[in-house]
């Protein structure tokens, strides 16, 4: 299969190539029953398995509630040598329920678990702090400054996920990439959004590492149905944000998404406000979390250039207002409605420390 690649803009002095994504497919799968869809996830994954020197088998969690099928489908794999695992990629700027979620996933189904953070913060990345290692400005210049918009997802998605899912398949065959192989087990789905529809292939090389998309041609309903049929647990944060919430860099961010963001989890919205304002203090110009750098404006959605970036599709159209929605439900007051949709761009407060609650620690 050919590849195209994606075109992006980069920063001088930032060395990272930019991948390949497979082909769109130019069929439509065939209808199928959900029985029939979980026996063709096994065929692609025995087909994966068949063509490459798998010698780890690795399913990539997310924390969202595909991701939780994903995992509940391919568990009886995980067992062919001592790096088969569940993954997890920390990156380091989401929000604290989704963790405990993976983990008390792979606790409960007794499957390994190996939690991969980032060698450059999120933090870092906002304010400038990571300076080009490689290339004509190694040393001198940062490869991203302020809060990203859609031009700066790519530096995120290299920084926060593709880098250490890199550093994992290194640890597991070194430069073997010819004779060694890992298989990363992905959620990705055809029928998830407009921007990944067909967009995906069900097996796709890319040097030491085999992508296996296993229920690419699950549809939303097969993925609900298999939900009710083995009983499996959710993630509130899924359910609350509709999103996994793992990573919220921000690059694709709808608009008002940190209201709603404060509104379930007021910790971690408390954290992006503390950097907004420190990339204030330091006279950072994109220093607005979901914003378009040097506009102010809420970023228009665009293709994604991650696979594993499944929780930021576009929103919608003619979708309606979430928060429109909670006060209709009576979750929020009327007030608290016209306060959060009147706030096209919302000041950065001076944070105030949150008081834990009872028996939390700080």
């Amino acid at each position: 299969m050919g590849r195209r690649i994606i075109e992006a803009t980069m920063l001088p002095g930032m060395p990272d190539t930019i991948g390949g994504l497979p082909d769109k497919a130019d069929t439509t799968p065939p209808a199928r029953t959900l029985d029939e869809a979980i026996t063709r996830a096994h065929d692609i994954i025995a087909e994966a398995l068949d063509r490459y020197p798998i010698v780890a088998r690795q399913v990539l969690v997310s924390g969202g509630n595909d991701s939780t099928v994903l995992a509940h489908l391919v568990h009886d794999y995980l067992d062919s040598s001592p790096h088969d695992a569940m993954v997890h990629v920390n990156t380091g700027i989401g929000i604290d329920d989704t963790r405990q979620h993976v983990r008390d996933l792979a606790a409960g189904w007794g499957l390994p678990l190996r939690e991969l953070h980032p060698r450059d913060s999120y933090e870092d990345l906002v304010l400038g702090r990571v300076i080009a290692r490689t290339g004509p400005n190694a040393g001198k210049r940062a490869v991203w400054v302020g809060f990203p918009g859609p031009a700066g997802h790519q530096v995120m998605y290299r920084r926060l996920k593709d880098e250490p899912l890199q550093r994992n398949r290194a640890a597991v065959i070194g430069t073997s990439g010819r004779t060694r192989k890992v298989l990363y087990l992905a959620g990705m789905r055809w029928d998830e959004s407009d921007r990944r529809f067909r967009n995906a292939a069900e097996i796709d090389p890319q040097g030491g590492i085999v992508w296996c998309s296993p229920i690419v041609h699950f549809t939303n309903t097969q993925m609900n149905e298999y939900r009710r049929r083995y009983l499996l647990p959710r993630n509130e944060v899924a359910d609350h944000l509709h999103m996994s919430g793992e990573c919220l860099c921000g690059a694709y961010a709808k608009p008002r998404e940190l209201d709603e963001i404060e509104t379930w989890y007021p910790r971690t919205a408390y954290r992006i406000r503390s950097l907004e304002k420190q990339a204030v203090d330091l006279g950072i110009a994109n220093c607005k979390w979901g914003r378009k750098p040097g506009t102010g404006q809420p970023v228009t959605p665009g293709a994604v250039a991650g696979r594993l970036c499944s929780s930021c599709p576009a929103p919608s159209t003619g979708a309606p207002d979430l928060i429109d929605t909670w006060a209709q439900q009576g979750l929020i007051s009327a007030e608290a409605a016209r306060n959060l949709t009147g706030q096209t761009c919302p000041p950065t407060p001076t944070p105030q420390p949150l008081t834990p609650a009872r028996g939390q620690a700080a």
